[in-house]
């Protein structure tokens, strides 16, 4: 009975492939790229709340896509440098850890993408709309919309895990580098119409939606400013436009790149790496665009780092003139 209790929730997972000569260097490109993700972002977050200049819609939706990004990075990267040195042969995973990894992976990619989309409405309307922006991206309004980003992920994650949960499992493999949906309902011998269509038909609406929004967006704002003939307005718009456009097409790139790299059998072990790419690369670029593109943002970490600078100036001068 032991036994079979052992059977039914332990896993095996692939996990990264890699030679033990490129274990090392590969364990801390992983663990400096976890840390850098971590920093950038939660101290983005700090500087944004501890400053009141920066108390501003687009600032505070921004704190949503670096708090996504951290809690991303943190469900995949841990476990995937806990892996790095076991044996292919010694990796398992409770079946539990793997449905809330899963449930996290999908939930971190979910609202990646509708955090970016109430981001675009927010630059659609301080464009299009200048003189109304104050009252329509209220406090209340950016409330809202932030949790109605996070709501709506969270229902379309939690119902498809949940049609996943209810199969019967008859495998205990997973040849991914990570769980996932698709992994879990592998694992079963029963009838997965349900979930397939479920599965795409929720991808569809997600990824429709964004694209659908993101684009329209763009072009109403592209018309207003081919329209107008205010250089400041196009030069802020372009400025602002173009860092939000930048993270987008960074996201859909490590989004499509996993997709079509494993329908080609050439590179199905680089396509498993390649899934990896949206946990890791977004989180870590996000914060460096943002930080170098947004001017109050730049000027504020300009800012930080320079009093840093004379403190520590100060106090070595008082040092100094203690011992003297």
């Amino acid at each position: 009975m032991e036994n079979e209790t052992f059977n039914a929730d332990i896993i095996f997972i692939e996990g990264l492939k890699v030679s033990p000569q490129s274990s090392i260097p590969a364990f801390v490109l992983l663990l400096f790229i976890y840390i850098f993700i971590m920093v950038s972002n939660i101290g983005l977050v700090i500087l944004i709340t501890m400053e009141r200049s920066l108390h501003e819609p687009m600032y505070l939706l921004l704190c949503n896509m670096s708090i996504n990004d951290v809690f991303g990075a943190t469900a995949i990267i841990p476990r995937l440098l806990s892996n790095v040195f076991t044996p292919i042969t010694d990796r398992y995973i409770h079946y539990i850890d793997c449905v809330v990894q899963a449930f996290a992976a999908h939930f971190h990619a979910g609202t990646s993408h509708t955090v970016l989309m109430i981001m675009a409405f927010d630059r659609y309307v301080a464009i299009c709309n200048p003189l109304r922006y104050a009252t329509i991206m209220t406090n209340k309004m950016v409330v809202k919309l932030s949790v109605g980003a996070w709501v709506a992920a969270f229902i379309s994650v939690a119902i498809l895990l949940g049609l996943t949960i209810r199969l019967t499992r008859c495998r205990r493999v997973i040849i991914n580098p990570l769980c996932d949906n698709a992994s879990l309902f592998k694992l079963s011998c029963q009838n997965l119409l349900i979930n397939h269509i479920y599965g795409l038909a929720s991808a569809v609406v997600i990824l429709g939606s964004s694209l659908g929004s993101v684009a329209l967006t763009y072009l109403k704002i592209a018309m207003v400013c081919l329209s107008s003939k205010n250089k400041m307005l196009n030069s802020r718009a372009l400025q602002t436009c173009a860092t939000h456009l930048a993270v987008y097409l960074i996201m859909l790139v490590s989004s499509f790149t996993p997709m079509i790299m494993h329908r080609n059998p050439q590179w199905a072990d680089s396509g498993k790496v390649a899934s990896v790419m949206f946990h890791v690369v977004p989180p870590a670029l996000n914060p460096i665009i943002y930080g170098l593109q947004c001017k109050e943002l730049r000027q504020r970490i300009v800012g930080v780092f320079r009093k840093n600078k004379v403190t520590d100036g100060k106090s070595s001068a008082n040092g100094q003139t203690f011992h003297k």
